[in-house]
């Protein structure tokens, strides 16, 4: 498979989707007229749909077999505690990074300076579990439930329980991991076959997307949602781009090249979880980390990094509270940073994660959890740009932990 080709296809399909969309939305036809509805709504949401359903479906065995696989090739468990440390520690320092950068910008910035907030909301935020439930919540009381519901921290757990009970048994248990590396074999087998049809599916998810929001719904947040595209930014280019630079002593610019199509991925799905099947290939076959520290970071990441939901979280309570002219004062400041990393856990897999954390973070400070009504226009938007953020932080801290830990393979990371 021509990698480049794919790459250029899923970046044609993702700005061709955009485009189209938008005149479409422009355009103002009638909802229920034969296009709308028969032809976005109807063939191209279809298809966008089941793109991602295909996706998530290879979560959970991808999952399962690499990272049952990795724990089993490791020869004790003071490999796998040393490497859980590691990437715990790193993800926490990216995030507390993340809402510290937006912090300073939207302090500097203030985008809710002169905002009416006013108007009644009838927003109401789900309840963030305690740091009790989150801790015993992480291991599971039947497997099979747990892969059944996509509770990625509980199947983590699990595989890495029976990796680490593979390497105990003897003959059966290389028996056994043969037997699971010729599984993993085909789950990536499924990947590549989606791949080959990603630009289609990427298509339909951004014209559907776009055809109902186009960008008038920006202009009316405009400073709100510019300042969290420039923190975005920031974080991407600044933090990432130090950490591989001098933490992981590798090029910036090959790492960028070889993510963009997880980073096309994940924008056009605005989920970590459905693009954790490429960002691990792509891990694994183009940067150069090992199956036994890839198959741990990544599906870790997935589920609990959020440098682009910190991002978010950090700009809106600025936002808010300057909209509500409530100071909240540096010990605010430092709870929400401490809030917002923590929570990135606590929360882990709950859809609507970002808006979830959100509204914990308000109640921390004392803001008004009624502010959420006035971003949510916007946030299905930076939602996709937050999850391209995301997923490259999971790489990031791949790589550090792969280099650090001799897993990692050079020359693959200096392929063209």
């Amino acid at each position: 498979m021509d990698r480049a080709a794919l790459t250029r296809n899923i970046v044609i399909a993702m700005v061709a989707g955009l485009v189209i969309g938008s005149i479409i939305h422009a355009l103002e036809l009638n909802p229920e007229g034969w296009f709308l509805a028969g032809v976005i709504n109807g063939f191209f949401d279809s298809v966008g749909q089941i793109f991602i359903r295909s996706l998530k479906l290879l979560v959970v065995p991808l999952v399962f077999f690499s990272l049952a696989c990795g724990a089993s090739n490791l020869s004790d468990g003071g490999s796998m505690g040393r490497i859980g440390l590691k990437t715990m520690g790193l993800y926490m320092l990216t995030t507390a990074v993340a809402i510290s950068l937006a912090l300073l910008v939207a302090i500097a910035v203030d985008p809710g300076r002169g905002i009416d907030m006013a108007a009644p909301s009838d927003f109401t935020a789900r309840q963030s579990p305690g740091l009790k439930e989150v801790f015993v919540n992480i291991f599971p009381t039947n497997p099979i439930a747990a892969m059944a519901e996509g509770n990625m921290l509980q199947v983590i757990v699990f595989a890495i329980l029976i990796g680490v009970a593979i390497n105990k048994v003897g003959e059966a248990g290389v028996r056994v991991r043969q037997s699971l590396l010729d599984w993993n074999e085909v789950v990536m087998s499924l990947i590549l076959m989606l791949m080959m049809i990603a630009p289609f599916g990427v298509f339909a998810l951004m014209i559907t997307l776009f055809s109902k929001m186009g960008f008038s719904t920006i202009l009316d947040l405009a400073k709100y949602f510019f300042t969290v595209v420039a923190v975005l930014l920031l974080h991407f280019t600044g933090t990432f781009s130090v950490l591989m630079k001098f933490v992981a002593r590798l090029s910036p610019l090959t790492f960028y090249r070889k993510m963009a199509p997880v980073m096309a991925y994940a924008f056009s799905t605005s989920s970590s979880n459905a693009t954790m099947p490429v960002t691990l290939e792509t891990v694994r076959k183009r940067i150069g980390v090992k199956n036994e520290v890839a198959s741990f970071t990544v599906p870790l990441g997935a589920t609990i990094n959020m440098d682009g939901t910190a991002i978010m979280q950090g700009v809106a309570t600025v936002f808010i509270a300057g909209a509500f002219n409530i100071e909240i004062g540096v010990v605010g400041y430092l709870t929400v940073i401490a809030t917002a990393t923590l929570a990135s856990i606590g929360t882990a897999g709950v859809p609507g994660v970002g808006l979830i954390t959100l509204a914990l973070v308000l109640e921390q400070v004392g803001l008004p959890v009624e502010g959420i009504a006035l971003i949510i226009g916007v946030d299905r938007l930076l939602d996709m740009m937050r999850t391209a953020v995301n997923v490259t932080g999971d790489a990031t801290v791949s790589a550090i932990v792969g280099r650090s830990e001799n897993a990692f393979d050079d020359a693959v990371f200096e392929e063209r």
